[in-house]
């Protein structure tokens, strides 16, 4: 494989460089373009070629092109699939915050994604109605004062490593104006697709805010952790920002225990801990990939017999109006 880094300046080189297109997919991948569906719903095909590069030439089946590649799969309306399955728009108390957990609010600062994976449960989110401007912030700012017991906030999208480090960082700032937020949590599938936006002075600025910084990548198959994204995901420990993990059970991409515990000894020798194995959102357009409960508690326990019980997620649902994740019954299936 060509070494990435050895052909791109730097991480917005690889944010340009995205494919858009079937035929350009097809060609990147050796695949006759009648390989791919014609008929797709309005959620474009998006993916850096960065990540592409990770995919099995000549297979249509990789479990990577899977997790990105429109299907006509998309357009058919399946009972209990919607397009706000978590509800969110009733957890929006003030322009660009969702408040559902009493500790922490969410906030997405950015409608932006390097990758559109197929079962996005935000697909469908009305990010021009949500996301704050430079004059909401104070708003924000004041909302968070008013409710003591926040003490994290979460940053989230669309993808917040999209942003600038100009624009990164003057969030981090006025975060870090609020005495009463201990952590700063950033929800993001960078890292997999494009390990190299972890640059030097990004991590720098996580390693001397006050506040502690978590950040959760999201990566489904062990063919996600290449070198590249272990050496990144390593600085970033380093700079001692908490890498936590979370994987969506997604049927003939990740559904068996041998994929799952593979992926989740990559994640440990790149300093991740596997931290949330979660039940499929019903997003519209989604319904291809999901796997029942039984399925999936069958899954848990066969990984409760590869893995270390450190390296072993919980299985988690989340749920419209609940103050928490919902652990899966692993008893009664």
């Amino acid at each position: 494989m060509i070494n990435y880094l050895a052909t791109q300046k730097n991480w917005q080189n690889a944010f340009s460089d995205t494919i858009t297109s079937f035929a350009e997919l097809g060609q990147a991948l050796d695949l006759p373009i009648d390989s791919f569906d014609s008929q797709v719903g309005q959620f474009p095909l998006k993916v850096p070629r960065r990540f592409v590069q990770k995919m099995v030439k000549g297979d249509i089946n990789d479990p990577l092109l899977k997790q990105v590649l429109p299907t006509f799969q998309e357009t058919v309306q399946v009972t209990g699939f919607v397009t706000d399955p978590l509800d969110e728009q009733h957890a929006n108390p003030v322009k660009g915050i969702i408040h559902k957990y009493a500790s922490r609010v969410l906030i997405p600062v950015t409608g932006a994604c390097v990758v559109n994976c197929r079962y996005c449960f935000r697909q469908h989110f009305d990010y021009h109605e949500n996301l704050p401007t430079h004059n909401d912030w104070q708003a924000i700012s004041a909302y968070i004062t008013a409710h003591p017991a926040v003490n994290e906030v979460i940053l989230s999208g669309g993808d917040p490593l999209s942003l600038s480090n100009r624009r990164l960082l003057e969030i981090f700032t006025t975060l870090e104006a609020l005495p009463q937020v201990q952590t700063i949590r950033i929800h993001t599938r960078v890292p997999v697709m494009i390990p190299e936006r972890l640059d030097e002075p990004l991590l720098a600025r996580f390693s001397n805010s006050r506040c502690h910084i978590v950040m959760v990548i999201h990566a489904n198959h062990p063919n996600e952790i290449d070198q590249e994204t272990q050496i990144f995901l390593g600085k970033a420990k380093k700079a001692g920002v908490t890498l936590l993990n979370q994987t969506v059970l997604l049927k003939s991409i990740n559904d068996d225990a041998n994929t799952l515990a593979s992926l989740n000894e990559k994640l440990w020798q790149a300093g991740v801990l596997p931290y949330y194995l979660h039940v499929l959102d019903k997003v519209a357009g989604a319904s291809h990939f999901y796997i029942s409960d039984e399925q999936a508690v069958a899954l848990y326990w066969e990984l409760l017999a590869k893995c270390a019980g450190y390296l072993v997620p919980k299985l988690v649902r989340e749920l419209p109006n609940k103050p928490f994740k919902t652990p899966v019954d692993l008893y009664n299936h």
